[in-house]
């Protein structure tokens, strides 16, 4: 499917005048919300790498550049996108700015010593020597926070990488499971941000904007916010501007987006600066809409609740 060649939506009646087609190609007035208590402000949408390995290596520099060029400073990865290469493609475009910019980046390593090897490398790749945010990734199962947490867990190293000033700021993700992402806030009360997909139709299944949204924001969190478009499922029913504006009417601070080329890119931006919240009436019925769509075939990085029965106990706060 391509991912878009228009958008619509809640952006259908907005004619984009010559003016406004000029601003989306020299950038500068993307609105920023403030990251939660990093107060650090961050663009709505930010270049995320996980996507890279659907293009070259410098397709993706161009990409990444043009981000920055358009006035994006929100820019996402991790250790393991495209093993390694899309910390690569960071480190070649993005040198020269690197104190104009917001770089993340995570390891899935569960132990203090193997996190700490990861982000040496990644520093290495990026070529910096800190990141502003540091995230432990891809949390699925209560094992892997038993693990995190115990003697020798990667915490040390997050809380180690703080304290030496290698990470600005540290934090989490996951897309499998939200009662995951419930044991680790109910684990430690020190994380600076989260990340979780948020989208059309989460609402109608394991919802994350249900189950730990509140909570996020109850923390003061930064809150990031991925899958906006279900990796383009979602852009068989709704639009892009649809998908993005429903992520962004919630309150999230920013939304990773794995663009694949320059004009989608652009769209986002666009997007973006054309940014209106849609009022309660409208997100009930996009939720509604997609409640058609809802499941583990729509969202098959989900844990498939409806295939086998799984005990979970109930989330008690903390």
């Amino acid at each position: 499917m391509q991912r878009r060649t228009f958008f619509g939506g809640v952006f259908a009646g907005i004619g984009l005048s010559s003016t406004k087609a000029k601003a989306a190609k020299t950038g500068g007035d993307i609105p920023k919300r403030t990251f939660g208590k990093t107060g650090v402000k961050l663009t709505l949408v930010g270049q995320a790498g996980g996507r890279f390995p659907l293009c070259t290596f410098e397709e993706a520099k161009a990409i990444t550049r043009r981000a920055y060029d358009l006035g994006v400073n929100y820019f996402d990865n991790a250790h393991s996108y495209w093993n390694g290469r899309s910390e690569e493609v960071f480190g070649a475009a993005l040198e020269g700015i690197r104190k104009e910019i917001f770089i993340t980046t995570k390891t899935t390593k569960r132990s203090r010593a193997e996190a700490e090897a990861e982000l040496h490398l990644s520093l290495k790749r990026m070529k910096t020597d800190y990141v502003d945010l540091w995230q432990i990734h891809s949390i699925k199962e209560k094992a892997e926070v038993d693990e995190i947490f115990a003697p020798g867990g990667a915490i040390e190293a997050f809380e180690a990488a703080k304290k030496a000033g290698k990470c600005r700021f540290i934090g989490f993700t996951g897309h499998f499971d939200p009662h995951a992402h419930l044991e680790m806030l109910k684990r430690y009360d020190r994380y600076d941000t989260i990340l979780m997909p948020l989208h059309i139709a989460d609402p109608a299944y394991l919802s994350f904007e249900k189950l730990v949204l509140p909570e996020a924001v109850k923390r003061k969190l930064g809150i990031q916010a991925m899958k906006t478009t279900a990796n383009a499922k979602l852009l068989q029913s709704f639009s892009v501007g649809q998908c993005l504006g429903y992520a962004l009417s919630l309150p999230v601070h920013c939304a990773a987006i794995g663009c694949t080329t320059i004009g989608q890119l652009e769209d986002d931006v666009r997007i973006a600066q054309q940014f209106r919240a849609y009022n309660d009436a409208e997100m009930n019925q996009l939720r509604s809409r997609a409640g058609r769509l809802k499941g583990p075939g729509l969202e098959d990085w989900k844990r498939n609740v409806e295939s086998a029965a799984i005990d979970r106990p109930a989330y008690t706060g903390g």
